[in-house]
Parts: structure tokens; sequence; C-alpha cells
């Protein structure tokens, strides 16, 4: 077996691709295969045009994304799609994507990742989703303005607070990207504060009505952890260069 069907074979059985659902246009796995011979991956977030020509100029061989190509769906291979899969094709650059998979994971996961930077420890899994739960809880007493420091400590950025809740906190409930849309699951579980990426412009005052906290901390700054993480352990396991390729969104 080659280096690069190595990684993929290790790739795919620590994440559990095959357990984990997810979107269907997620596409979990090797999406476009490249040279057998890595001697270097690289992490980013999306895995858009200018990310995947950095990546190039940056001589990554395997590129792990959590958001990859395939994200509309069936589609002619053409415009930016034609640009990624040519460009990635003609300098043997292989493209790896883990999606929801990456966001639970127990070690590499971006939840799990997230509140270890912000502090937190002792977190149960929480909210069901698609037979699986797809966030982490941690029942934890601190004050709002505290919180909001460790965050953005902990992605080196601002976040937006929806101060439906109170200043003092009880309960935190994480899931990084796009849940925001996902504060009222989460207000019957009994979280006074939620943390995530991004939401809907109502999940604001959704949360308002609820009496929830709402921590807008990034859709791209809340999902760097995991890419990051797992591009370093991939570096040392198989004993190759590695970096993370960053293309903030400011979202």
């Amino acid at each position: 077996m080659n280096k690069l069907d190595k990684i993929i074979s290790y790739l795919d059985n620590t994440l559990k691709n095959n357990e984990i659902p997810d979107y269907p246009e997620a596409l979990n796995g090797l999406q476009l295969r490249g040279n057998s011979n890595i001697k270097k991956v690289g992490a980013a977030v999306d895995a858009a045009l200018p990310v995947i020509y950095k990546a190039i100029d940056a001589k990554v061989d395997l590129l792990i994304v959590h958001h990859g190509i395939f994200w509309e769906g069936a589609q002619k291979i053409d415009g930016a799609l034609y640009k990624k899969i040519k460009a990635s094709i003609d300098s043997g650059m292989a493209i790896y994507s883990s999606h929801i998979p990456l966001d639970v994971h127990s070690k590499f996961g971006n939840n799990a990742l997230m509140a270890q930077a912000i502090g937190l420890k002792g977190g149960k899994s929480f909210l069901e989703w698609k037979g699986i739960k797809i966030g982490l809880q941690f029942d934890y007493k601190t004050k709002r303005k505290q919180l909001i420091k460790q965050i953005e400590n902990s992605i080196n950025g601002k976040v937006h607070l929806a101060p439906g809740g109170k200043e003092t906190i009880k309960s935190i409930g994480i899931i990084t990207g796009g849940a925001g849309s996902m504060v009222k699951a989460v207000a019957k579980e009994g979280i006074d504060t939620f943390i995530t990426g991004e939401g809907a412009h109502h999940t604001f005052t959704l949360a308002e009505e609820l009496g929830v906290n709402l921590i807008y901390a990034g859709h791209y700054l809340s999902e760097t952890f995991g890419v990051k993480k797992l591009a370093t352990h991939i570096g040392k396991k198989f004993k190759i260069k590695n970096t993370f390729i960053d293309h903030p969104t400011g979202l």
C-alpha cells in the first residue's frame, strides 16, 4: 500500500466516516486522488479556489479540508469547480474532506478542541441529530464577560453576543460552525449559554426570547481547530511535513 492510501485508510478508520451521518453533499473521505508519495500534508477549512492555489504554492501533496469541493451536489465540471480539479490534478495534490465526523470526534473534533481551548473540561455529548449527538455540553459556572474573554482568546478574534440569558452562566453548549438555527433545541436541553459559529438573523432575537446567551464565534474561526490538529497528527505519525492554509472569511 502506498503512502497516500495508508494515510487515507488511517483517516477513514480514525474518523469513522462510514458510521457518522452527514449531509449527502459532504462526501467525506478522499475526494480527489493525487500522487502516491506524500511528503507534505496541508490543512484548511474550505476547499475554495484561493485555498487550492495557496496549497499548491506551498507544495502540499495531500490537502485535508472541513468543507470539500462538492457541496452543490451533482454539477457540471466547469467554472471554479473545473479550475479546482484541474489545478489539483496538474499539481498531483490529493484532497480529503471530513465534515461532521471531524466536528464530533473526541480527539480531533472541532467541538472538543474548541472547548479545550476555552478551558472547559468534563463535557458530555448532547443534542441528537440523525441518530448521533452533535454537540458538547458542560456544567460550568462563570460570568458571561469572563467566558467571552476566554472564547476570544481561544480563536484570537472577536465574538458577537445575543445576550438573551443571565450574566451568571451555569451551563454551556458547543456546536461549532453554522448551528445558530439549533438554539431552540439547545434551550430545550436546559442550557443557558450556546456557543456556535454563526446563525441567521432571526436566531439573535430568538435567543433573546428563549433566555439564552447565544455566542457567535465565527463559522471559520470555530472550525479551524480540527483540521489543524489532524494535519499536525498526520505529519508526526507518517513523518511528513505539515502546514495550515489560512483563508479566513470573517464569517
